[in-house]
């Protein structure tokens, strides 16, 4: 499986060397039916060879990572296999150029995801799993619906599509559907539950691969078309709200796990918010550079977890940079990169986005939540490196827990961090065109980045709020809340003891007891 990996990954980079400026389309025609005709269409270019190249990166180095951390696990094959299973669904999503193929790969991410998150045998896993079904079906029905408007059409591919074409209720029907599975807000609660699954598969699925199925989507169609004013809208509210909610629950999160699902919830609003500005290209740019440091960020948690017995709370953490030096920097540099810090990936990309939002059209408000979770955003990595890094050792940890098999992987990713940024960059120097703006408003974003850094260093809060914790009680709406289910228990049992009683007749007389009393006995005798 590793070298299948690795063999996708050396591909992909030899056809990106050759078609770097082409586009290249497979197209297989299955069934003529009287006007429509259903179409496998396979999409060769920059976007869709780039990206398949980072999922392949990524998916090596977590099989790499996995055969350290699943080797007491007597199902390891198995994970492995449905592993392999999620990596080919997500490379069928990116080179899908039909909607018919698009939805091969989108419901395999969705079964795949699901045998992930439900691996560990607990109330737990199977509570987190039905929680992310319940919301990926969600959006496989929006993605279906989009069907019979491209039926309307006569054609389900939507590379060929022109802007005449595309009507508005499909966007934003494809925008609600990229929606649930890029964990937007509404649709948010699902991925910190999300945790329960194993870290490797944290790693890869909900950090690159998954989470990012829906923002591909979007900028494959925005690459092509732009998107309309009330799609873009909805973007931009959707983003900053979401990139808000993460950074806010992160400062009250004591689970290092879910605290890095909520960063990397924050920084898909980012990539969401970008998308509202119109501009794609930075979208996909911070898409992959978070890519690289947000894997890093779960894989050297991960090693933490290994050397502290599983140990999660972030409490009960601390001394790792005496234990395990070098998996400490990596942590520390993943860290770095959420705040877009100099020198590293993001700060060629969340920078890029900021300063670009500071000079676009969005709203005052939008601005404003955008700082704020910035803010946020700094606090809750400054309160996260201070808790791993140089806090006392509180939890008993193992002496050394290294082998290639964790640090190959570790090291690998770590250089992806650090200089992914600035070699996309130099790719592609259209990103950096036309951005001029007043030292003033730069100085004002590092600013506010300082502000957060301060403040989770001394004003870290240790209590759990517990409204933030369940992202502003969008969780107990789908799954363990006694009033979501209320309403139809209610039914069914005036249904058992009601209508279907003949109690309800004797208790409970009315019109309708009364009719169905007269029709079975019969009229009195007058």
């Amino acid at each position: 499986m590793l070298f299948m990996t690795w063999a996708l990954s050396l591909s992909g980079m030899f056809m990106l060397l050759t078609l770097y400026d082409k586009t290249t389309v497979f197209e297989f025609e299955l069934v003529q039916v009287s006007t429509s005709s259903f179409n496998l269409v396979f999409v060769l270019d920059k976007v869709s060879v780039s990206f398949s190249i980072v999922v392949t990166l990524i998916s090596s180095s977590v099989f790499l990572f996995g055969q350290k951390y699943m080797e007491e696990d007597p199902f390891s094959t198995r994970f492995f296999w449905i592993l392999l299973a999620f990596v080919i669904s997500m490379n069928l999503l990116i080179f899908a150029g039909s909607v018919l193929f698009l939805l091969l790969g989108w419901d395999g991410l969705g079964i795949s995801s699901f045998a992930l998150i439900i691996y560990y045998q607990s109330k737990e896993s199977l509570s987190a799993g039905f929680q992310t079904l319940l919301v990926n079906r969600l959006g496989d029905c929006l993605i279906v619906l989009t069907v019979f408007l491209f039926v309307l059409n006569g054609q389900f591919s939507y590379i060929s599509m022109s802007d005449t074409m595309l009507s508005g209720s499909l966007l934003t029907l494809i925008a609600l559907a990229a929606m649930t599975k890029s964990a937007q807000y509404p649709f948010s609660s699902w991925l910190p539950a999300a945790m329960a699954a194993p870290t490797p598969v944290s790693a890869l699925v909900h950090s690159s691969t998954l989470v990012t199925a829906g923002i591909y989507l979007l900028i494959r169609f925005s690459l092509n078309i732009p998107l309309n004013n009330s799609v873009t809208a909805l973007l931009l509210w959707t983003g900053s709200i979401t990139c808000l909610l993460g950074g806010w629950a992160a400062t009250y999160e004591n689970d290092v796990k879910k605290i890095i699902a909520l960063s990397t919830l924050s920084q898909l609003g980012v990539m969401v918010f970008s998308l509202g500005l119109n501009l794609p290209q930075l979208s996909l740019f911070h898409l992959y550079t978070h890519a690289m440091f947000s894997a890093l960020l779960f894989l050297a948690a991960g090693h933490i977890l290994l050397t502290s017995f599983g140990s999660q709370d972030l409490r009960m953490l601390g001394g790792i940079g005496m234990t395990m030096p070098y998996t400490c920097i990596m942590f520390n540099i993943s860290s770095l990169c959420l705040v877009a810090a100099p020198f590293l990936s993001a700060f060629y990309s969340k920078h890029l986005i900021l300063e670009m939002m500071m000079c676009s059209w969005a709203s005052m408000l939008n601005i404003l939540l955008m700082g704020v979770a910035t803010l946020m955003t700094a606090k809750y990595v400054a309160r996260m490196m201070m808790a791993v890094s140089w806090k006392d050792t509180v939890a008993p940890l193992l002496s050394s827990s290294c082998s290639v098999y964790t640090w190959m992987p570790v090291l690998l990713l770590g250089g992806g961090g650090i200089v992914s940024g600035k070699f996309l960059s130099s790719l592609d120097t259209s990103l950096f065109e036309g951005v001029v703006l007043p030292p003033m408003i730069n100085n004002t974003l590092n600013l506010v980045t300082i502000i957060g850094l301060f403040l989770g260093i001394f004003l870290s809060s240790k209590v759990k709020n517990p409204s933030l914790s369940s992202l502003f009680y969008l969780s107990p709406l789908l799954i363990g809340s006694p009033w979501a289910l209320s309403t139809p228990l209610k039914f069914l049992r005036y249904l058992d003891y009601g209508w279907l009683e003949p109690k309800f007749l004797v208790s409970n007389p009315s019109y309708f007891g009364a009719l169905i009393t007269t029709s079975e006995v019969g009229l009195p005798n007058e």
